[in-house]
């Protein structure tokens, strides 16, 4: 096991309060939860003041957009604890035959579903993360750890501290939701090398802490990588051709967006883009880049192959959508794009668990194996096989 000078007593904790929640039945996971939300909306206006103490001591130092990820407020307070109800709501995740089969030779072989352990979720900013991973975590049968960002760190502790209310209520160990208070990079990096200890790391944040985690992780990990997201508007759509959609397109994002006193979106534009309207040429580095800031890059191309070509060269594999109305290429474009969500006349912001029905979201995952898209209680889950048979050897 690894050297961990710092979490190492946290992490004992988590793993010493496994077996309360993994067998703890369905209705008193589904009483925890709720009660864990009453506390939290209970606790709104402390963890209130703790995030204006937040917000007040990264202004200047980040941009608007990543101040509003970490700003609270009532209704946002009020709409974590409807997603842990939510969580509550759904059916257990633990204990079901996900199949089953008899052998020739009489055993009988159930795949059941089991909890993963102690899942560790490293994340940056947004404070609703706090809430969301413990309640999806808890449902699923595991342990949660919890280690946030430096920005956020006095909205977390008392997010947390309203929730081990809830569980102290039920009669539960606090630790089945622990918080990481050193906000170093040396607890993350313990946490990543945490063998013995973790048995899922998640990190949800920018492409640096991403990157970081899938390099250095002992353990394993699931990337919920960034969010370079495509638009395709298809020359079918229900929109003008070029010449006339871009300068729509500007006087909405660029001119209506000024007039209102709000941030206007810097348009990137590649050569065929910048002959039509004005804007900021555009670099290639552009469409590798998610902005995190009110930003567009836009590329014109010839027709939905060279779009698929240049999705496919670019995206991180989060979500691409095609608004057209020529089913072939809708058809073609869903099928040829290779990412985790693909949309058809609708928007890439519902990739999210709670529009997709998920309660919310451990993250999204832009890998493959073992969990692709918004993260819920079945991709938190591990199986077993229990064979039964009647003295069968071979």
């Amino acid at each position: 096991m690894s050297d961990l000078t710092l979490t190492r007593p946290l992490l004992e904790a988590a793993n010493a309060a496994k077996a309360a929640i993994a067998f703890l039945p369905s209705e008193k996971k589904k009483a925890l939860l709720l009660t864990m939300a009453d506390c939290l909306e209970a606790d709104t206006q402390a963890i209130l003041e703790a995030n204006a103490a937040d917000v007040a001591a990264v202004q200047g130092s980040i941009s608007p957009v990543m101040v509003d990820r970490l700003r609270l407020t009532a209704p946002r307070i009020a709409g974590m604890a409807a997603g842990m109800r939510a969580v509550a709501a759904l059916p257990d995740p633990i204990n079901q035959v996900r199949s089953f089969q008899c052998l020739p030779n009489g055993l009988e072989v159930q795949k059941l579903s089991v909890p993963l352990g102690v899942i560790a979720i490293i994340y940056e900013s947004r404070p609703n993360v706090t809430s969301d991973a413990a309640s999806l975590a808890l449902q699923a049968g595991s342990v949660c750890v919890l280690r946030g960002g430096k920005e956020s760190i006095r909205s977390n502790r008392a997010i947390v501290a309203a929730l081990h209310r809830g569980l102290e209520r039920c009669q539960l160990p606090t630790a089945l939701v622990s918080l990481v208070t050193d906000t170093s990079r040396d607890s993350a990096t313990e946490l990543m090398e945490a063998v013995g200890y973790i048995d899922l790391l998640i990190p949800r944040g920018g492409a640096s802490l991403i990157e970081t985690c899938v390099q250095r992780s002992k353990v394993p990990c699931i990337q919920t990588g960034t969010g370079i997201c495509h638009i395709f508007v298809d020359e079918s759509a229900d929109l003008d051709k070029a010449p006339d959609f871009l300068p729509r397109l500007r006087d909405r994002l660029v001119d209506q967006r000024t007039a209102q006193g709000l941030p206007p979106v810097e348009l990137r534009l590649d050569a065929a883009a910048q002959a039509i309207i004005p804007g900021t040429p555009a670099s290639e580095a552009d469409f590798h880049r998610e902005f995190l800031d009110y930003i567009l890059a836009v590329k014109l191309v010839p027709d939905v192959e060279a779009a698929v070509e240049h999705i496919n060269g670019h995206s991180t594999g989060h979500s691409e959508a095609i608004l057209t109305e020529d089913l072939s290429r809708a058809y073609y474009f869903s099928h040829a794009v290779d990412s985790a969500a693909v949309y058809i006349n609708a928007s890439t912001r519902f990739t999210d668990g709670g529009e997709f029905g998920l309660g919310c979201e451990m993250g999204i995952s832009t890998q493959k194996l073992h969990a692709r898209g918004p993260m819920g209680l079945e991709e938190l889950t591990s199986y077993k096989y229990v064979i039964l048979g009647d003295g069968q050897t071979r």
